[in-house]
């Protein structure tokens, strides 16, 4: 029998103003990953497509480490979307065949009042089929439990968001304006398709 667990996460950031506009930041598709999980876990597989080994999760007496494809799409107006697009589970082979993992992000810039916010949203889904003897644990003890685990992954990826990505945003605007590639005096912006900035250049682990 496979077991659904789900778990969802917002959040909402004010974003300082700066010299170049976040909407060009976000088309880094690299830097924003590394805001959003351990860089050391992550692998590049394409311009826009990561792989992330996640860290070992806990469930119940079983302990399992997905290993999980993401795309991640950026938005000429500076949205982003993130999408799981496979998942393995390594050395269990078992548990490999009988699991499924879809994750949905998006974060997109809005202004109120001239104020910039970042509003995210994400959504995490697993199906599993929990082996023997742990299947025969009450099923809202299971679904608790496993609804829980997805909650606190998301959390925690919250919370690396918030406290990396604005930091990460305001060291990326200094490096550009000390290539002299994105400001003019008076602080008017030239970042166009012809004069986008490598993230591979501008990447650092932090």
């Amino acid at each position: 029998m496979l077991n659904r667990f789900t778990a969802s996460q917002s959040l909402e950031i004010a974003v300082g103003e700066q010299t170049i506009p976040i909407q060009h930041y976000l088309r880094q598709p690299r830097r924003l990953v590394n805001a959003l999980v351990d860089p050391n876990r992550l692998e590049r597989l394409e311009a826009d497509c990561f792989r992330l080994k996640m860290r070992p999760l806990s469930f119940m007496t079983m302990t399992i480490q997905p290993t999980v494809d993401m795309k991640v799409s950026a938005l000429a107006n500076g949205t982003v979307r993130l999408r799981s697009q496979g998942c393995e589970i390594r050395g269990i082979e078992y548990i490999n065949q009988r699991f499924s993992l879809n994750l949905y992000g998006r974060l997109a810039p809005y202004k109120i009042n001239g104020i910039t916010y970042l509003r995210g949203q994400a959504d995490l889904e697993v199906q599993v089929e929990v082996p023997y003897p742990l299947s025969l644990t009450p099923q809202p003890i299971i679904e608790a439990t496993g609804n829980g685990l997805l909650k606190s992954v998301l959390l925690t990826i919250k919370q690396r968001l918030m406290h990396n990505l604005l930091s990460d945003y305001q060291r990326w605007t200094c490096e550009v304006a000390d290539q002299g590639m994105a400001t003019q005096p008076n602080s008017q912006v030239i970042v166009g398709a012809g004069s986008a900035v490598s993230d591979d250049s501008q990447q650092r682990t932090y």
